[in-house]
């Protein structure tokens, strides 16, 4: 089982809901948070730059400049990260910001993947 963090933005490119990092950076980049608050998201994310890579690959296809439509789910034995991601939604709920934790079995076409996440081109039916 697969798993996100979503809110209910639609990202542009894969016309899926916004996951909870874009959430994140754009609660950041609104000047809204106090001071203490700003400093824990920015540990937090400060954790995630650290200690989960960013996946290499994003398209269906390795040509330049193409769509990236995938999109990145934990995996359940991801259990650190799962446990500083929920830090996140806490402080992202604080601020009115609604998170959705979502499973799959089926994320889609995995074009990329690592110890902690998949990066999947979403079947049809898949929810995200």
């Amino acid at each position: 089982m697969f798993i996100r963090f979503v809110v209910d933005d639609l990202h542009h490119d894969s016309g899926r809901r916004c996951g909870v990092f874009q959430a994140a950076y754009g609660l950041r980049r609104s000047g809204a948070l106090t001071g203490y608050d700003d400093a824990r998201l920015t540990e937090a994310l400060w954790w995630f730059d650290a200690h989960l890579a960013k996946p290499a690959r994003l398209s269906r296809t390795r040509r330049p400049n193409c769509a990236a439509r995938a999109i990145c789910w934990f995996k359940p034995a991801a259990a650190e990260h799962l446990a500083r991601i929920r830090e996140v939604r806490h402080i992202l709920d604080a601020y009115g910001i609604a998170v959705e934790m979502i499973t799959s079995r089926r994320p889609g076409y995995v074009v990329y993947e690592d110890d902690h996440q998949v990066a999947a081109f979403p079947f049809r039916e898949t929810e995200a």
